[in-house]
């Protein structure tokens, strides 16, 4: 099995979740589509996972194992990078949406960023109150820091890349955008326009790309 311990390989069996397709997991970790065709074809063929009419399904939870402790080494060595900062998440196995800043980056394409640098990147993520114990321990095996809440000041974090959870009760509401999970578009905007001055680029950008009218959809959150 030797020749299966490559990152590409490992990224794909922790990001596929039953039924995923192969564009969506090329989507999820940001490979092309024909490199990750390759590597599902010799995956199934080795048995650690399957590819059926289905879906992506992994079949070798031992080898899934062993793939993470060896991502987890990997990024622990160095800072994250900013791409990676969106492929990690999706080696968790729990239900996660972008939200605040990154419900923006996400639905503009990546095309409006606000308040990070290089040497601090927060990424603000939705998750289920009952997984918040388990998702700063899955961060903690990436050598990745986890704040709850609310964003922390950068001296208080170590690396550049930190991830802030805001815990739901309920359930959470996810569309996908480019292998990306964020909250619904209406909920992103309503977001936005609370603080709009600091949004209006993107808010603009939303209502070309999406047909969003911004004003008459939302005239009442601006008027407070």
């Amino acid at each position: 099995m030797t020749d299966f311990m490559d990152p590409t390989a490992a990224k794909i069996v922790l990001a596929a979740q039953h039924g995923d397709s192969i564009n969506r997991i090329s989507n999820k970790i940001g490979t092309s589509y024909s490199w990750i065709y390759d590597w599902i074809g010799r995956l199934d063929d080795a048995e650690i996972i399957s590819n059926t009419d289905n879906g992506v399904r992994v079949r070798d939870y031992e080898m899934r194992r062993r793939y993470e402790e060896m991502m987890g080494t990997l990024y622990s060595r160095d800072d994250v990078s900013q791409e990676d900062a969106y492929v990690i998440p999706h080696f968790a196995g729990m239900e996660f949406a972008y939200t605040e800043i990154d419900a923006a980056y996400v639905w503009t394409n990546g095309g409006f960023q606000i308040a990070r640098s290089h040497d601090d990147y927060p990424v603000f993520i939705e998750v289920h109150e009952r997984d918040v114990d388990r998702w700063i321990e899955f961060f903690e095996r990436f050598g990745v820091d986890t704040t709850v809440g609310e964003r922390p000041d950068a001296a208080d974090v170590d690396g550049s890349v930190h991830y802030v959870l805001f815990p739901q009760a309920e359930s959470i509401d996810v569309e996908w955008v480019d292998g990306n999970p964020v909250i619904p578009l209406d909920a992103t905007v309503s977001q936005m326009v609370e603080t709009r001055p600091a949004y209006e680029p993107a808010l603009e950008m939303l209502a070309d790309e999406h047909d969003v009218d911004i004003d008459a959809s939302h005239r009442d959150e601006i008027a407070n």
